[in-house]
């Protein structure tokens, strides 16, 4: 018998008297001690199916069929009931560790609370089962650690917390709803390995939901195709790589392929850099219950970003990757060394604010990781676009639509979309305002700070077509900043390799991952998933 199992659920959402159907009669399952890996796009319903089996939804969704884990019905069942159910029996773990975790609780209260919800324990001997589980998902240190709060761990070490949240009481089911999406590539094969290690240990049965059918093909035992909230194709996972029946998984399969080296694209590259750093450091001082903690971030870096080139900056999670970016941009303030833009002194040592111009800081301007969290949900796209032409003084009051509809027409979108809101967007949609908002300015320099690691595999690939045109139509430099090697190497004309704020290895991109010198980009390399995806050639053969 099955252990979890979905027989044509269906969920729909309230908007005044009518109902949306979003999830249209989904029927899978999975069996103990295998693993069943969700695939599709964003929006797909893959999500929504398994919050709708484990009454997680709100209020408004309309949620019908059935829902069964070891026999018993789910649906229908009162919130009472499904907290029996959930954390003992279902254990979640979700896809940003940071939000799902209170950032203002010890990582230590935390675990706890997910035993003592259900189960009557000592102090003590609660304490050591907190220190046995974070141990046991790869916490070093874990007694020493028990008090620290959640901003005081990397992103994979977070996602291990709540990794251990969610087998505190050894469940019969693991949901991991998109684990490991924005973690680097060997964070990413590290949760896999202990994911499949608890499995192997506790025969635990696994839904794994992830949009990337390349980190899903190192995994799973079984696969379920979903797009538009309906199923299309579902089975083994070996037969499903070795024949796809439905076009959309061929499709999902020559997004996921391995294609290390790719050559890159080329362009109009000149010697002179837009911007570098010269011998730049950087560390960041925190204080944690009165205690002052210092974390050196980079080391004497070198860095020219050329004229015109897109440059990739690789490595894994607090590496440094991202304090670059913020330095070029002017966020932080260097504590030694030189950043230059244009020829100009834009970062020094000092205390402060930086005193930038508006022209120099509009020379350099950043698309971040999250469109959702960086526009401002309240505003539509129309005053999201305005906004910096209005605080630079680029454009006057009546030719401020005039310039939003041609923004919206350099990153492809429709000029209808100036009256929506965010929410109301895809996360691409909301990607591509976000980078129409950065190019506002007209920046000489993007600082593209892991942009489409939320994004599913072809809306990836839809953001870096729109990079390399933005690129070679409007001149602009570009640092790219990803854990993933696979797009680095399809749009980066070079690379530079950092590792615990240090460069460790740079060069042209194909050179770096044909011939890599330095056993640490080895090991990225060799971190990538997918590389038992089959070609998209014999694919559509």
């Amino acid at each position: 018998m099955s252990v979890f199992e979905l027989d044509d659920l269906r969920v729909g959402f309230t908007t005044g008297r009518a109902v949306t159907e979003v999830v249209h009669g989904v029927s899978l399952a999975v069996d103990q001690g295998r693993t069943l890996a969700i695939v599709g796009e964003s929006g797909s319903g893959k999500s929504v199916s398994l919050l709708a089996a484990t009454g997680l939804l709100s209020p408004r969704a309309r949620v019908s069929g059935s829902a069964r884990y070891a026999g018993r019905e789910l649906v229908g069942l009162v919130d009472p009931q499904l907290r029996t159910v959930r954390g003992r029996d279902v254990g979640f773990v979700f896809q940003e560790p940071l939000t799902s975790l209170h950032p203002l609780k010890s990582i230590g209260a935390q675990v706890a609370e997910a035993i003592s919800s259900h189960e009557r324990i000592a102090s003590r001997a609660l304490r050591d089962r907190v220190v046995e589980l974070l141990e046991e998902v790869g916490i070093r240190d874990a007694a020493s650690r028990l008090d620290d709060p959640p901003a005081l761990f990397s992103g994979g070490q977070r996602q291990r917390i709540g990794i251990a949240s969610a087998i505190a009481l050894r469940p019969g089911l693991l949901i991991a709803d998109e684990p490991t999406t924005a973690l680097d590539v060997t964070v990413q094969a590290s949760i896999l390995e202990l994911l499949g290690r608890l499995q192997r240990e506790h025969g635990t049965a696994i839904v794994f939901v992830s949009h990337d059918l390349a980190v899903v093909s190192d995994f799973a035992d079984d696969v379920v195709v979903m797009r538009d909230g309906h199923v299309v194709e579902s089975g083994r996972l070996a037969d499903v790589l070795d024949a796809p029946a439905h076009p959309y998984t061929a499709e999902l399969l020559a997004a996921a392929e391995h294609r290390l080296p790719v050559a890159p694209p080329t362009g109009a590259i000149t010697d002179e850099p837009i911007a570098e750093l010269r011998a730049v450091s950087q560390t960041y001082v925190s204080r944690v219950r009165g205690r002052k903690r210092s974390r050196p971030v980079l080391h004497d870096i070198d860095l020219p970003v050329r004229t015109g080139e897109i440059l990739g900056l690789v490595g894994e999670s607090g590496s440094g990757k991202s304090t670059i970016g913020r330095t070029l941009a002017g966020v932080v303030r260097i504590d030694g060394g030189e950043v230059r833009v244009a020829d100009e002194a834009v970062n020094t040592p000092g205390r402060g604010r930086l005193p930038l111009t508006l022209a120099q800081r509009a020379r350099v301007q950043t698309i971040f990781q999250d469109p959702l969290g960086s526009l401002n949900p309240r505003h539509r796209i129309t005053d999201i676009l305005a906004e910096p032409l209005r605080v630079h003084r680029r454009v006057t009051a009546d030719g401020i639509r005039a310039a939003v509809d041609d923004l919206l027409d350099a990153v492809r979108l429709p000029r209808t979309f100036a009256n929506r809101y965010p929410a109301q967007l895809s996360g691409g949609q909301r990607q591509r305002v976000a980078i129409a908002r950065a190019l506002a300015l007209n920046p000489s320099l993007l600082v593209a700070d892991e942009p489409v690691s939320a994004l599913d595999v072809t809306t990836q690939r839809q953001i870096v077509e729109l990079l390399r045109d933005l690129r070679l139509t409007r001149g602009v430099s570009i640092l790219f900043i990803s854990h993933d090697l696979g797009i680095v190497a399809e749009l980066c004309d070079r690379v530079v390799v950092l590792s615990e704020g240090r460069i460790v290895e740079t060069g042209d991109t194909a050179e770096v991952f044909q011939n890599p010198q330095h056993e640490y980009t080895r090991a990225l390399i060799a971190a990538i998933p997918g590389r038992g995806i089959i070609d998209p050639s014999e694919v559509s053969a």
